[in-house]
């Protein structure tokens, strides 16, 4: 007989569900800390369906989509959990901005828009200029 969706899962359902031994979902324990299933005597884990969902985004964002390690943990800081669980479900996960990515948006802004940052800089640069003068009087 099968589980109800909203039944805990052993790591071995869980395992058997995601796709991945065991010994994976410990290890993906130790370096992420938003996945927490509920330990039971012995040590035994339970996982929620919450933590399901989530490691099925933890799962094809490692898997399917590239990611690294640190590349989940940055975009769980940035983005949060929900980010994760949208992952699992399919959802697209827009690709991390690289500095090639940066420097064609700042191609297609042209030379005026290198102007109007330059501008942008000499400006900061007076103010913090009068500030620290400031600061020198004062002393």
């Amino acid at each position: 007989m099968a589980k109800g969706p909203d039944a805990f899962r052993t790591i071995s359902e869980a395992a058997d569900e995601l796709h991945v031994p065991q010994h994976v979902l410990r290890f993906w324990e130790t370096k992420f800390t938003f996945i927490k299933p509920m330990k039971r005597a012995g040590g035994r884990r339970f996982y929620r369906p919450s933590d399901i969902a989530v490691l099925r985004g933890v799962r094809r964002l490692l898997h399917d989509e590239g990611y690294t390690i640190k590349g989940v943990q940055k975009l769980h800081r940035e983005q949060g959990i929900r980010r994760l669980v949208a992952a699992g479900e399919g959802v697209a996960v827009p690709a991390p901005e690289t500095p090639s990515r940066r420097a064609r948006a700042q191609a297609d802004t042209g030379p005026q828009g290198l102007i109007d940052a330059l501008r942008d800089l000499e400006n900061a640069k007076a103010r913090l200029d009068r500030l620290l003068k400031g600061l020198g009087e004062s002393r």
